[in-house]
């Protein structure tokens, strides 16, 4: 018989603690009312943290959690997204895949688990909106990857992969990245992540597509 040591099933690799009691604490929806969740990384729940207005004024429920990759949120995306009866997933993910924050990954499992989130969300009638990952030249964290070459491939296979399934794309790399494929200087302070101004291009960028999405579901 094999024997594994205990601290084995005592990790919580993908996090699933970290929402629970959060999650448990949400009202049940009305007849008429919509429940967006933000899927992601430290990205996303910057995003809250920089501008908690944007997300105490709309329907949104922000479950990002720092330093995520692909298949810690599938790992999660039940409990996360399904389980609290979402209307619409936003899933913006695979720049950790990218900086191997879990080990080494391949473009196609990246896609892979994108995919999975999103058919995880089709079967359960919610609507997703895929995002494309935000530029980065290099990480601080973890240099010489080369993001700036990777991520726009993995974009372009989720813009394909979006437009083939007929979810909404939301392209912010366009909008962020400079001449080298890297964040724009003025828009975050390490490469990465976005600082106010970030957010603020990105979201009318996302506000389009929920609009077209919420009027549709409504």
């Amino acid at each position: 018989m094999l024997v594994f040591p205990s601290s084995l099933f005592a990790q919580d690799w993908a996090n699933l603690e970290h929402f629970k009691s959060a999650n448990g604490a949400l009202v049940s929806l009305g007849e008429d009312q919509n429940r967006v969740v933000f899927m992601g990384n430290s990205i996303t729940i910057g995003w809250q943290q920089i501008d908690p207005e944007y997300f105490q004024a709309n329907p949104y429920i922000n479950r990002g959690i720092s330093g995520q990759t692909t298949p810690q949120m599938v790992l999660r995306f039940r409990q996360d997204v399904i389980d609290i009866k979402a209307t619409v997933v936003v899933i913006l993910a695979g720049t950790n895949d990218i900086a191997e924050n879990t080990g080494p990954i391949t473009q196609q499992q990246i896609m892979g688990n994108i995919k999975t989130m999103a058919q995880l969300a089709e079967a359960h009638d919610i609507k997703v909106v895929l995002c494309s990952v935000l530029p980065a030249y290099d990480y601080p964290w973890k240099p010489g990857l080369q993001p700036n070459i990777k991520i726009p491939k993995l974009n372009s296979e989720i813009k394909a992969y979006a437009q083939q399934s007929g979810h909404k794309f939301v392209d912010y790399f366009s909008a962020m990245a400079n001449e080298k494929n890297g964040l724009k200087q003025h828009l975050g302070d390490d490469g990465v992540h976005p600082n106010r101004e970030g957010y603020d291009i990105m979201k009318p960028l996302l506000e389009k597509a929920l609009v077209e999405i919420l009027s549709v579901t409504d």
